[in-house]
C-alpha cells in the first residue's frame, strides 16, 4: 500500500491496478508483462501506477507477496492432518490458478536456486513450528519440518497449472476432483505417517 491513505477513488484504482496486474503476470511472467497493458486495462496510467508501486518489479512484489500471504492465510496448515493441507492447498489451485502461476514465475526470473522467498521465516515460522509440534507428539514421520512441508506442498501440486504431467481446472467433473482429492490425502498420510 501507498504511504498516505488513499482516497475511495484511489483506493479503486490501486485495487484495479492490482487485479489486472496480476492476470498480466501471471500469464506472462515479469519479463514479458507489459506496464502499457495493465494501466490501460485498469483505466490508469504510468504515473499512477509508479506512484504506488516505484516499478514494475515493485507491482509484482506486491502481488506475489500479496499471493502467499493470501495461500497462508486462506490455506492455513493444519500440521495434525497434513492429508486434508494438501487437499485443500488443491482446492485453492483450483479456485486461484494465477496464484501458482505467480510462484512459477518468481521462481523461474527472480530465484531459480534456493529459498522462493529470501525471508522465508515471515511465512514459514508458523508452519514449521506446527510440523515440529506434530512431529513431537508422534503424529508426523520424522525429518527436517521444512522437508516435508516441501513434500507435501508438492503432492499437492500435482494437478496444478503449473504440473508438468496434467493441469487441473475447476471446470472439469467434481468426480474427476474427488477421485484426486482422495488420491491425494491417502498419498500424503502414508507419506508423512509417523507409523
Amino acid at each position: 500500500m501507498p504511504d498516505q491513505p488513499l482516497t475511495p477513488r484511489g483506493a479503486a484504482t490501486y485495487r484495479r491496478i492490482l487485479d489486472v496486474a496480476t492476470r498480466e503476470f501471471a500469464a506472462y511472467g515479469i519479463a514479458g508483462a507489459r506496464v502499457e497493458r495493465i494501466v490501460a486495462a485498469a483505466r490508469t496510467n504510468k504515473a499512477q501506477l509508479y506512484a504506488y508501486f516505484g516499478s514494475k518489479e515493485g507491482l509484482f512484489d506486491a502481488i506475489f507477496f500479496g499471493s502467499l500471504e493470501r495461500i497462508v492465510n486462506v490455506v492455513p496448515i493444519d500440521a495434525d492432518d497434513l492429508a486434508d493441507w494438501a487437499v485443500r492447498l488443491y482446492d485453492e489451485y483450483l479456485e486461484r490458478p494465477d496464484l501458482i502461476r505467480l510462484a512459477t514465475w518468481a521462481r523461474l526470473e527472480r530465484r531459480p536456486a534456493g529459498h522462493l522467498v529470501e525471508d522465508r521465516d515471515r511465512l514459514d515460522d508458523r508452519k514449521l513450528r506446527a510440523i515440529a509440534e506434530a512431529q513431537a507428539a508422534g503424529l508426523v514421520r520424522q525429518g527436517d519440518p521444512f522437508d516435508v512441508m516441501a513434500l507435501v506442498i508438492a503432492m499437492s501440486m500435482a494437478w496444478s497449472p503449473v504440473s508438468n504431467v496434467y493441469a487441473a481446472t475447476a471446470g472439469e467433473p467434481s468426480e474427476l476432483h474427488e477421485r484426486r482429492r482422495a488420491l491425494l490425502r491417502d498419498s500424503v498420510r502414508r507419506a508423512m505417517s509417523a507409523g
